[in-house]
């Protein structure tokens, strides 16, 4: 399909800025809520992440397997 291990690293690294921007968007955007809510939707976008990294880390092992 097209889709390496570098594709889901820099989803990764994008999920990390975007949970970041989240937290601090929504801790701007509803004032009146809170930091409990900010912190909710940082975690949600952040839980990515991880995710992200172990599709990179079985993408690198397919890809190991093709070269040889």
């Amino acid at each position: 399909m097209g889709l390496r291990s570098e594709h889901a690293y820099c989803a990764a690294l994008g999920s990390i800025a975007l949970a970041f921007t989240t937290w601090l968007g929504s801790l701007k955007a509803e004032p009146g809520q809170g930091l409990d809510r900010a912190d909710r939707w940082g975690i949600f976008v952040g839980e990515w992440a991880p995710t992200f990294f172990g599709l990179g880390l079985a993408l690198a092992q397919y890809e190991r397997e093709d070269a040889t």
